[in-house]
């Protein structure tokens, strides 16, 4: 079944959008604030976002471009607002479509069951990575460590993705800095920083280590 996550401040909008939508044999996951919705798209659980841009506590767009950086799942968006330029705005920071306030329930209906269509041509197949007890979800951006659930940032899972696709490898601080941040340098602790954190979450429980330190070189996923 397919989980749409609706982000929408008007409760009588929200309250006939969700009806419409599990009418359609949808799952709906509905909000009405931009945090609420980042933090639950971050979760992993939904398919589709239809997310309005005129939210009570920051815009829309902002919401948009938050998850973009952690999430590649469709979103339509909605707009009360005519002025051609923020609706290309919002396709230029990810956005698949959207609807202009007010519209047909029918029309957004449409919308939906076209990009759902998309979605499901060009989503690849399920790939699950696995190093020892830890399991890494890559459509649904879920990892786990010995079946717990871990809770990680966008840049803890990028880095762990990193290190499981490339196991049992010494990898310099220069590579993972081009991998998963798409440039090198910084300053000098930014990545042990981000390394300390996940060890701090994938190593809870006294768990053994698997991110090992390679002195004056980089890091390797290996077991002690």
């Amino acid at each position: 079944m397919t989980t749409i996550l609706l982000v929408e401040d008007d409760p009588a909008l929200r309250r006939a959008l969700r009806t419409m939508m599990r009418s359609r044999d949808l799952e709906v996951l509905d909000v009405g604030t931009g945090e609420d919705a980042v933090v639950v798209a971050s979760s992993g659980t939904a398919d589709l976002m239809v997310l309005d841009l005129g939210l009570p506590d920051i815009d829309g767009l902002e919401v948009l471009q938050r998850i973009r950086a952690f999430s590649a799942m469709p979103v339509i968006v909605l707009t009360a607002h005519h002025q051609q330029s923020e609706k290309i705005r919002a396709l230029d920071l990810g956005a698949d479509d959207y609807v202009t306030k007010p519209f047909e329930i029918a029309e957004l209906a449409a919308r939906l069951r076209a990009l759902m269509r998309r979605a499901e041509r060009e989503t690849p197949a399920e790939e699950r990575l696995t190093y020892d007890d830890v399991v890494l979800d890559t459509r649904r951006h879920q990892v786990t460590r010995d079946g717990e659930a871990l809770a990680l940032t966008p840049i803890e899972y990028r880095l762990l993705e990193y290190f499981m696709r490339n196991p049992e490898v010494v990898l310099s601080r220069e590579a993972v800095l081009l991998n998963v941040w798409g440039y090198q340098g910084g300053e000098s602790n930014y990545l042990d920083v981000h390394v300390g954190h996940l060890r701090e979450k994938i190593e809870a429980g006294g768990r053994p280590r698997l991110i090992q330190t390679v002195r004056a070189f980089g890091y390797a996923l290996q077991k002690n």
